[in-house]
């Protein structure tokens, strides 16, 4: 039952500063305000869901401390994560009345491929880790409700197994590594397998501070080496089936070194289109598209990144006007609604990328839960595209919204 006594305690709470000096904090933090006023509440089927937070809830509840720790993480203090969410609050909707919207369209391009919606499944990694089925759960998903699936180079699975899956090609999200034998060998074995599009991430070349994860990770009593291993090389290839054949370890993420050379190298080896994700400002912007990228993609990682306490939409403004239609612009990090989605699209994203629903859909139902979110965040998207008067995805743009 709904306790008063509880509602008012977290209005206070998200009201103070004391709000963001604590763990728990931090985590309601990432959580909008009329998630938080919820009852508490584990709905019992995909259906009984009335926004992704309620998938959120039972994710939550369902995994394991660690996981769940290594999802919700953001770095530092979550500053970057919160932010995120907040950026939100200072775009608001300018609806249009008196508009026929009676047949509202989302389809769209990007990169010369044909999409049914412009929301697209970001790349997480280990989804073993939440569900059994893995992404072979969030590709059958992708599958039945028509969206794009980029796919981890971390992921639990073999990229054949999901393309498989899916029915279709995905993208391929690639970590560098500073062994070029072994990233040449992923590259060209994504594309081997069908893949067209490979993502470059560039936003953890010098390492993250996650301390939320580490304060889940003290409360879980599991024996995490069971699962895990203890870091050497057959471990680390295990956990990766897209290193076999290497002798890749976690060390070989170490990137600090990076320039915008790398994309000649990934050029050199690969035909598949590139796209650089992790980009927040508009002087990397303008270096991407120098650097010859197909694409841009803003993102800070959902805030695991930095803790520069810098929301992705407020980054995306300066990036779209560096771009300036030379390239296609991409953005994920704190996306939970419809409306969330169209700011983006209104400040000028050709695509938004959602992680953390998705993946709240998968621990909580699997590829039902996945679907759900999907179908719930294309209702919603709609919903706010007849509001405002815009009847395809072509027709959104900065009228539709102001920034306070």
């Amino acid at each position: 039952m709904d306790n008063p006594a509880r509602r008012q305690l977290l209005k206070f709470l998200a009201a103070s500063p004391l709000l963001y000096c604590t763990a728990a904090g931090r985590l309601l933090a990432e959580e909008s305000l009329d998630a938080i006023e919820l009852p508490d509440y584990l709905i019992g089927s995909p259906a009984d869901a009335l926004d992704v937070f309620d998938f959120h809830a039972v994710a939550k509840h369902t995994l394991p401390p660690a996981h769940y720790g290594y999802l919700a993480t953001g770095t530092d203090g979550n500053e970057t994560l919160t932010a995120n969410r907040r950026a939100f609050e200072q775009v608001y909707l300018r609806p249009s009345r008196m508009v026929d919207t009676s047949r509202i369209s989302l389809e769209t391009t990007l990169l010369g491929e044909s999409l049914q919606s412009p929301i697209v499944l970001a790349p997480v990694g280990s989804q073993g880790a939440f569900h059994p089925d893995a992404e072979l759960a969030t590709a059958r998903a992708a599958r039945a409700q028509g969206h794009l699936q980029l796919l981890s180079n971390v992921a639990t699975t073999p990229i054949e197994d999901v393309m498989a899956a899916r029915g279709e090609p995905v993208w391929f999200q690639f970590y560098p590594t500073n062994q070029w034998s072994t990233a040449q060998m992923m590259l060209e074995r994504a594309e081997r397998a069908g893949a067209r599009v490979v993502v470059l991430t560039v936003d953890l070349n010098s390492g993250s501070n996650r301390v939320l994860l580490g304060q889940h990770v003290r409360t879980d009593d599991r024996d995490c080496t069971t699962c895990h291993g203890t870091g050497s090389v057959e471990d680390f290839l295990r956990m990766n089936p897209m290193y076999q054949g290497s002798r890749a370890t976690y060390a070989n993420f170490a990137m600090a070194d990076m320039t915008w050379d790398y994309l000649d190298r990934i050029r050199g080896a690969t035909s598949m289109k590139i796209v650089v994700k992790g980009i927040v400002t508009r002087e990397d912007a303008a270096s991407a598209v120098e650097a010859g990228a197909d694409a841009v993609y803003v993102s800070n990682h959902g805030g695991r990144a930095e803790a520069s306490g810098w929301g992705a939409l407020e980054s995306l403004p300066e990036v779209v006007e560096t771009v300036n239609g030379r390239v296609p612009v991409m953005i994920d990090s704190g996306f939970r609604r419809g409306t969330d989605i169209f700011k983006a699209l209104a400040l000028g994203a050709d695509a938004v990328c959602i992680g953390r629903p998705y993946i709240w859909g998968l621990a909580a139902f699997g590829q039902a839960g996945v679907e759900k979110v999907l179908e719930m965040l294309k209702a919603e998207l709609a919903m706010v595209m007849g509001q405002v008067g815009a009847v395809s995805i072509e027709d959104i743009s900065r009228r539709h919204v102001g920034v306070r």
